[in-house]
């Protein structure tokens, strides 16, 4: 959990001072996501990309 608050502690210093709430909001959230996929991928739970064109012309 410490690394976590680390981690929006150096998000939120890097936005510029005039950052809205919904700017700082953005930034964690893309950090969050961005976390969950590589977590993911580590689990296995990805598509190559073969699988992901046979996917998208399901579509």
């Amino acid at each position: 959990m410490e690394n976590l608050k680390r981690e929006a502690i150096r998000v939120i210093s890097a936005l510029p001072e005039t950052a809205s709430i919904e700017d700082i909001m953005y930034e964690l959230y893309v950090v969050d996501k961005v976390k969950k996929g590589r977590e993911a991928v580590e689990r296995g739970e990805s598509l190559s990309t073969e699988e992901l064109k046979k996917e998208m012309l399901s579509w």
